[in-house]
């Protein structure tokens, strides 16, 4: 626990928006992090552009803390020329700084074609876009789907942090939504995007979306090569499985050392702090501080643990140092080339 502080850290996927926003920023200074700041494309009033721009202008103030992870926009995705316009968008971006390119469940959950059909990852519509980045080694960071969780009522959900989200956005709780895809869909279509593109560098988000069982998660690993994912909002899932297989957890992070890597889904919109009825800016660098440490806490110590989003009581994993310097640095740097 004492290195906490003396070791460089990457969490590779979070989110800030507005300057409000910048406190986890200067946390991550304190704590010796480095940030990933992922655009995500959910509304015309939030665009890519607008979250890249953003970025954009913090990065002087935080030199060497802050990278972005840019994204496309589906708005016009009906109309002639939309994918040629989004690889000029990105080429420029990129070209600016971006890091990786972000695609969100939207594609497969909201985005429909001209008959009203759920068009997923893989249609041919996306093909330039995959190409383009293909070719040029960026890496698309995908959360393509949700966790298996959103199938079932809110009560039979494993974790709490589950069962509060999707209390909250039930437009996404797939349960009351039996007309959308379901999760074996959702996870088929991303599959055939990997067998179909075998050289695209993929960053599974929310570890894939097969945070609810690490076997699962090792046959695409197993079948993928070119597939990592990142930690980001489901750590509570492995710490879940090791409330009753700690080994089982535990030999995966072991095997997988190397497609691993660290992130939070830290979100610090002004609305979700003070939904979390923080509100002073000691406050709101205390709770990135709290999430991070404890999250280190349970990989590099054996500690029995209990934290707010899991039932019961579990082993910390007590990686080796090798692991967590990959899981929290070296993996990022990897998987993301242009992250120096």
């Amino acid at each position: 626990m004492e290195d906490f502080r003396n070791v460089e850290k990457i969490d590779a996927h979070m989110h800030m928006w507005e300057d409000f926003d910048t406190l986890f920023a200067e946390q991550a200074i304190r704590d010796n992090f480095r940030l990933v700041n992922v655009s995500v494309y959910t509304s015309p009033t939030r665009s890519p552009q607008l979250q890249d721009d953003f970025s954009l202008r913090i990065i002087p103030s935080f030199e060497g803390r802050v990278y972005f992870i840019t994204t496309f926009s589906i708005e016009g995705f009906h109309l002639p020329g939309w994918a040629e316009k989004c690889i000029a968008y990105l080429e420029k971006t990129i070209a600016s700084g971006a890091i990786g390119v972000k695609v969100w469940k939207n594609v497969g959950m909201e985005l429909r074609d001209k008959d009203g059909n759920f068009v997923m990852i893989d249609h041919a519509a996306f093909k330039p876009i995959v190409e383009f980045l293909t070719d040029r080694k960026v890496p698309l960071l995908g959360h393509l789907g949700e966790p298996k969780n959103t199938w079932l009522p809110l009560e039979q959900m494993t974790v709490q942090g589950d069962r509060d989200y999707f209390g909250e956005n039930p437009e996404y709780h797939m349960y009351l939504h039996p007309e959308y895809p379901d999760y074996d869909q959702q996870i088929a279509a991303r599959d055939r995007l990997l067998e179909e593109n075998p050289d695209l560098i993929f960053i599974g988000a929310h570890l894939g979306s097969l945070e609810w069982n690490v076997d699962e998660l090792a046959k695409r690993l197993d079948k993928y090569p070119n597939l990592a994912v990142d930690l980001a909002e489901r750590i509570s899932h492995l710490q879940h499985q090791a409330v009753s297989d700690w080994q089982r957890v535990h030999d995966f992070l072991i095997a997988y050392q190397d497609r691993i890597l660290y992130g939070t889904d830290l979100r610090s919109s002004a609305s979700d702090i003070l939904a979390k009825g923080l509100q002073t800016k000691s406050e709101i660098m205390t709770h990135a501080h709290e999430i991070w440490l404890r999250h280190w806490r349970f990989f590099v110590t054996d500690e029995t643990m209990q934290v707010p989003k899991v039932t019961g009581t579990f082993k910390g994993m007590k990686l080796p140092r090798t692991v967590v310097d990959k899981i929290y640095r070296t993996n990022a740097l990897r998987w993301y080339e242009r992250l120096t």
